[in-house]
């Protein structure tokens, strides 16, 4: 089944919280009719868990919003099928713009586990690729090449990350080559498989100009904004969490201070890797300040203090 998406206004999605709203409508039944199969509930429920996932993601509100709508339009076209009404071609194949660090592989990740709940895609991996898994040395080196990546990709998501780089050498380049044998496989495997190019937005938009056909395979577009400050200190929040770690207050202000000042400098702006490293650095530091102590309390080995921070931050 092939999927042709149209520009239409953004479904509301799942939130987190707040799931005793009855205003707010969710992309997917629980299945709790009595005439629903047992295979349709464990669908749902998978569906359920994987837009959990999806909105526990700090930020993102209108890849979330697009993506809940992309969930209902494809759901309803199989609906229409089965009443014998006219239901739209659909093609799933992406484009992703935006700086590193902003959320663009975790939502690939997950746009594979919801399609493989919906029975889109028989797998639901992703293979992350880049130019040098595409493009070969020599004549014909590089189809073969782009050709096997596909192959991995049967039935799940092929991520190209930086994908414009493809189309940088020239005519003479083979990434040319890559991108001809990508736009013939991706029609090919349509119902077995989901293209994803991904990279910054202006080589992006660089990119889909260089080649006229490939703006019209590729009918979804989302763009990641980068974080916001307060944004960037919640995923900090959250790594700490999962790692049954918490942060002082005046740890949490310098934290503040030295995203704010990358900002300025346009340095990893909006970057969660930014904070991940920050972070994981300062777990190294307070590692370190306690190593030599004696008689070290629980709530010790969990805080990251202002100095860890500073440290970590001078590591960066």
């Amino acid at each position: 089944m092939r999927v042709i998406m149209r520009q239409r206004p953004p479904l509301p999605y799942p939130a987190r919280g707040n799931t005793s709203d009855p205003r707010r409508p969710l992309p997917f039944s629980k299945g709790n009719d009595k005439n629903t199969s047992l295979q349709d509930r464990k669908k749902s429920n998978g569906v359920d868990e994987v837009f959990q996932e999806l909105n526990s993601l700090i930020g993102l509100e209108k890849i979330k919003s697009l993506i809940g709508e992309v969930y209902a339009f494809v759901e309803i076209q199989k609906k229409r099928q089965k009443e014998d009404l006219v239901s739209e071609n659909t093609v799933l194949h992406m484009i992703f713009k935006g700086s590193p660090g902003t959320g663009k592989t975790t939502v690939a990740r997950i746009i594979g586990k919801l399609f493989k709940e919906m029975g889109v895609l028989q797998k639901g991996h992703v293979l992350e690729i880049e130019r040098a898994d595409l493009v070969g040395e020599y004549i014909g080196h590089t189809a073969q090449k782009t050709r096997d990546q596909m192959k991995k990709a049967q039935g799940g998501v092929l991520f190209v990350d930086e994908a414009y780089s493809l189309a940088r050498g020239g005519e003479k380049d083979f990434g040319k080559e890559a991108i001809d044998c990508l736009c013939k496989g991706m029609e090919d495997g349509r119902e077995s498989l989901v293209l994803i190019l991904a990279g910054y937005t202006d080589e992006m938009n660089w990119f889909m100009e260089t080649n006229p056909g490939l703006r019209s395979r590729f009918p979804i577009h989302l763009s990641f904004p980068d974080y916001t400050t307060d944004q960037l200190l919640d995923i900090a929040d959250k790594m700490l969490q999962q790692r049954q770690y918490i942060i002082s207050s005046s740890a949490r202000e310098e934290l503040r201070l030295i995203v704010e000042k990358k900002s300025r400098s346009h340095q990893n702006n909006g970057n969660a890797r930014l904070v991940r490293n920050i972070i994981e650095r300062s777990m190294r530091r307070q590692a370190v300040r306690l190593i030599d102590k004696s008689d070290i309390t629980r709530q010790d080995l969990m805080t990251i203090t202002r100095e860890d921070m500073l440290k970590a931050w001078e590591d960066v």
